[in-house]
Parts: C-alpha cells; structure tokens; sequence
C-alpha cells in the first residue's frame, strides 16, 4: 500500500473526527469506496484508518467525559463556595448528576427528624406527581438500606431486589415513574445520614464503579451545601440574639470571603494544570498558616483515621488533620501546622481544599492509567498484529516519546513467590505491571501485561548491553514491589516499525530466556538469551532451532547465498578434520592457501574467537543443526 493511498483512506476519517461525527458515519467512506467498486487494497487502507479513527473518537470522548465531570464538580463546589440559595444547589447537584451519569432520572431526598421519615427534596426528570410527593419511613425502600449502613447501593433490577423491605407506597411510586436500575449514595453530616442522593433509569443498568464514585462526590457536596447552609442559619440565629451583631457579622462575612476565595483560587488552579502542592499553597496563603500535603504514613494515624471516618479535619496537638480520600482509598492528608485556634469556617475550607486534593490525585491517576494502557496497546500491536501500517506505529510511538527506529531489547519479568490465593496474586502482578510501566515511561519505552508476567520494550543506551538492561530491570522491578523478579531479554532489536514481526521473535527468545533462569535457580536474576548459547536450547521449552543457528552461523550462511561461496561446506570439514587445513584441503580437494583464505573469511563474519573451546563448540553444534534442517546444503 502507497503512502499516497494511505493518507486518502485517512483524509474522510480525520474530517469525520474535525466536525465530531457520530460512530455510524465512520461507515459511510468504506461502503461508498466497496459501492464504486475501489480497489482492495483501498478498501483495506480504509478499514485500518476506520479502526484507527474510531479509537481516537473513543480516547477523545472518554477525555471529554473525564474533563466534564471534573469541570462540573469544580463548578458545583464554586457554587457551594458563593452559597445564597440552597435550592438552587441543590438543583444544580442533581442535574448536573443525572447528565454526566446518563441516567433518565437523579433525585435527592432529606430526612425529617421531627416526622420520622424521608421526603423528596429534589428531582430532575421525573414525570410522575406522585414519585415526586413521596415521603417513605425510615428503614423503607433502596434508600432507607443506604441510610441504615451509610454505604452505596446499586439495584440493577428494582423490583427483582429483595435486599431492602418493599412496601406498597414506595413500590408504586417508583412503578408509576418507571424506574428499573437504581443507584444511591448517602448524604454525610459526620457520622449521620440526612438524606439520599439517586440516580435511576427505565431500563436495566449496570452502574461502574466510577459512576458510583462521581454520584458520592457530588453527594459529598450536597452535604457540604446543607452544612454551610446549617452554619449560616446558626450564624443569622445567634446574631438576633447578640448584642455584637455588627462585629458577628463582620467577622463571619471575613472568614466566608476567605472560603469564597480560596474556592476560586482551586478552581482556578484546577483548570489551569497545577497540583497538590499548589492547593496546599493556596491555602496557606488564605488561612495565613502552613499547610502541608503528606502521605497517609507521615500523618498521626489516629487523626488520619478519624478525619477519614467523619469527613471534616480533626486537630492534633497544635495541629489540624484533614483527610485525603476517595471512598475507601486513603491517599494522604492535608496538614495546617501550628494553627491550635481555628474558625469552623476555616475547617470547612481546609476540608474542602481535600476534596480538591483528592479529585486532582483521582484525574491525575486517570491520565497515568491511559497513558500505560495506550503504551500496552502499541505493545500488543507489535507483539501479535504485524500487518500494522509502520507509519502509523511510528506516530503512535512518537505521541509516546518512544523511537522505535532505535535499538531496543524486548524483556519478559515475572514475579517468583507463590502467592498464597488468586486474589493476592492477581494484587501481586497488578503491582509488577503498574512498576513495569512506570519504568517503561520514564525510559520512554513500553510496557503490556502478558502470559501471568509482564511484557518490557526499552531502548538500549549506547554502551549498554541486554545483559545488563536486564539486570538493572530485575533489580528496579524487584525493589518497586518488594519481591524478587526474574527478567529475560532478548538480543537487541532495530527498526520496530518496518520489521514488527522481530518483536514477536525477541519476545519469544526473552521467554526462553526466562524459563533458563528460572530452571538454573537464578531467581530475582536477569540475563540476555545470548548469555546461555546453545544451553538455552537444552533448557528451555519450545527450542528455537532456526534462531540459535542464525544467531550462531547466520552470517555465513548468507555470505555463501549472496556470493555462492562454500564457507559453510569449508567450516564443517575443518572442524571433521580436527580443525587441520592441510586434512581439509584433502577432504575438500582445493588447495591449502583456499582452505587459509575461506577461514580467514569465516573469522571476519564471526569473530576472532570463533576458534575458542566455547565458541567452536557452538559452531559445531549450530552447523549440524544447520545440515540437519537442510540436508542438501553440503
């Protein structure tokens, strides 16, 4: 396929990408090219760019998506920051819920402490008057479970569900709304739940897991909202009852401006790219103290712990703690030093600066595990698809500071100790892949999970050798998840993209290499397939004949196809001659000076020490494989 061919079967798609067309037009140029009867090969150039162009429209829609949640929870705690209506919160939360969700309803009901039951505070598209005027008894219905554990609950099938107590009431509300898959999530005020957030549909749904986690963000927020709302109307309470009104109110005004800027500071931040220690530095600089961004092992475990448990910051001698969570994964915490008197709005901005904090560990997490799964792709695509476009490998390796036309070693890690079940060892190689990628990206290399171990393409520095890429490997891999790793490599590489079937052939010869390791007892050991010789044969499963002659005589052998030579006649002669000219040139019946010259030849292709014990032993094993594979050479 010309280049020329390959850029028109692009052009359709990338103008389908520019004005953002849906999936079912990426059809139209295949079937109109298979319509007008075009070539083969331009109907394949146009499948391949299809292909292609679609995954990039998914790429680009998950980012999208990522980048409207994160935008529609820095804009919801923007509203929170500037708080006047409640309702309207409120409103904004459960809207902008149901949208990135997808879902045909969202709604939010509030407990009432004085009746003893739960009502509708707030829906967004609900059609049913009596859905939307439904007051249900504590203990009753999906909510009412949520409400008693404080946990998430997803119902893929309402009425099918027997985990929470269905009563008539409840039942025909939600029958005459319609609703079939039901997600809730528990509005917090510290250890007590006040109310339920939902998002629901007409149809059967399986909710992900980071739906289910974006639902208790925003329902976070909505606590957040009825709390400021909560402190606002005990401020407006007690100012009517104090004499220092005046001052009451300059003082809280003061310290809700400060909240109001620190949100917009963080909001600002967000959007522009900057990171943890950003946030701590902005709320340093509004609390006028100093704030510290820790790991959850630096930070006083019991202040951790019970910030994590409540949800608001907890202080520690002359410290204040606040947690930095997602659901049940504790990343860190924010620490306010040397600050003893703290106002209760102060900690609710510290509070809402670990929320950001988290957020921005969460979306940072996120890229990093696009980024290693698009690294596996490339990887899968050169292991097992080598029909690939090499142009299109090259700009995809370019996208990921990887040159593939450089020499690099293919290297096959697997964790040695016996994980004690499936789940440990599943958690076990998960690790050995995240440390694998790390490694891969830092070293502008690629790195895919593979056969139970872990599949490694780095380039290989000038000076450098497999042996010792190997090595270094085992040994970083073997730190990063504290457990001895054992690496195998294959002999380098080159020119990945024009030649991707030499992957597959180094991954391969890495594997043996491995399985060599491994039966020699050199565990948490790393080692080249050029380190073992024809002893990687004898060691290893699946020997690879044709590449252990190649490696060993494959120089001479194509010497003597390009030139029609009989290097490899002469070579085998000398050593049945015990390694004699003078007995060669008899068996060979040519002159001893044609012996001399034809063997000096041979030790220019393989070496000086092509004559040495090892080496000789090589050859000669290499040589009668080489005559057995194709018996009428000699």
């Amino acid at each position: 396929m010309s280049r020329d061919h390959a850029q028109s079967a692009e052009t359709p798609f990338l103008e389908l990408l520019a004005r953002g067309a849906s999936a079912d037009a990426y059809e139209q140029p295949v079937l109109l090219a298979r319509a007008e009867g075009g070539p083969a090969g331009r109907i394949d150039a146009l499948e391949r760019a299809k292909h292609l162009a679609l995954r990039v429209r998914s790429e680009l829609e998950g980012r999208r998506r990522r980048e409207a949640e994160l935008s529609a929870l820095f804009e919801t705690a923007h509203d929170l920051a500037g708080l006047r209506d409640l309702d309207a919160v409120l409103r904004a939360i459960v809207q902008r819920a149901r949208s990135l969700l997808g879902t045909d309803v969202a709604y939010l009901s509030l407990n009432d402490p004085e009746r003893g039951d739960t009502y509708m505070r707030v829906t967004e598209g609900s059609v049913a008057a009596r859905f939307q005027q439904l007051r249900l008894g504590m203990g009753e219905g999906l909510g009412g479970l949520v409400a008693q554990t404080a946990r998430p609950y997803v119902t893929d099938d309402y009425f099918e569900d027997a985990r929470f107590q269905h009563t008539g009431t409840i039942d025909a509300g939600v029958r005459d709304e319609g609703l079939v898959a039901i997600l809730g999530v528990p509005l917090m005020l510290g250890h007590h739940v006040i109310g339920v957030l939902f998002a629901a549909d007409r149809r059967a749904r399986v909710f992900e897991r980071e739906q289910i986690a974006l639902l208790g963000s925003f329902a976070a927020l909505a606590s957040a909202a009825i709390d400021t709302a909560n402190l606002l109307a005990e401020t407006r309470s007690a100012l009517a009852g104090l004499e220092r009104a005046n001052e009451i109110i300059r003082d809280r005004s003061g310290v809700i401006e400060r909240a109001s800027d620190v949100h917009d500071r963080l909001a600002e931040l967000v959007l522009r790219g900057g990171g943890v220690h950003d946030v701590a530095a902005a709320v340093s600089q509004v609390l006028d103290g100093t704030v510290e961004f820790t790991d959850a092992a630096a930070a006083p475990e019991y202040a951790l712990e019970a910030s994590r448990a409540d949800g608001h910051v907890v202080r520690h001698k002359d410290d204040w703690i606040a947690a930095v969570a997602a659901g049940d994964e504790l990343f860190g915490a924010l620490v306010l030093r040397g600050h003893p008197g703290l106002d209760p709005v102060d900690q609710l901005t510290l509070e809402r600066a670990a929320m950001v904090t988290s957020l921005l560990l969460l979306a940072r997490r996120s890229a990093a595990e696009a980024e290693q799964r698009v690294r596996g792709e490339l990887l899968d695509d050169l292991l097992d698809a080598r029909d690939r476009d090499p142009r299109l490998l090259d700009d995809r390796a370019r996208r990921l500071r990887a040159d593939l036309s450089a020499a690099h070693v293919v290297l096959v890690a697997r964790l040695d100790a016996t994980a004690a079940d499936a789940d440990q060892e599943a958690v076990a190689r998960r690790r050995l892949w995240a440390a694998a990628s790390h490694l891969a990206a830092t070293r502008h290399g690629l790195a895919a999970a593979r056969d139970g171990g872990t599949v490694l393409l780095l380039p290989l520095e000038d000076g450098d050798e497999a042996t010792d890429l190997a090595r270094r490997t085992a040994r970083h891999l073997g730190r990063a998840v504290h457990e001895a790793v054992t690496v195998g490599a294959s002999a380098p590489v080159r020119d990945l993209a024009a030649r991707p079937d030499t992957v597959a052939a180094a991954h391969t010869e890495a594997g043996r290499c491995l399985d060599a390791l491994r039966l020699l007892g050199r565990r948490g050991d790393g080692a080249a397939a050029e380190d073992f010789g024809f002893l990687g044969l004898l060691l290893a499963g699946d020997q690879n004949v044709p590449g252990f002659v190649e490696r060993t005589i494959g120089q001479v052998v194509a010497y003597d196809e390009r030139r029609g030579t009989e290097l490899v006649r002469t070579l085998d002669a000398y050593f049945s001659c015990g390694m004699s000219p003078a007995r060669t040139k008899e068996a060979l019946h040519v002159h001893v000076n044609t012996v001399a010259q034809r063997l000096e030849r041979v030790g220019r292709l393989l070496g000086d020490d092509w004559q040495s014990p090892e080496r000789a032993l090589e050859i000669q094993l290499a040589l009668k494989l080489h005559r057995l594979s194709a018996p009428t050479w000699h």
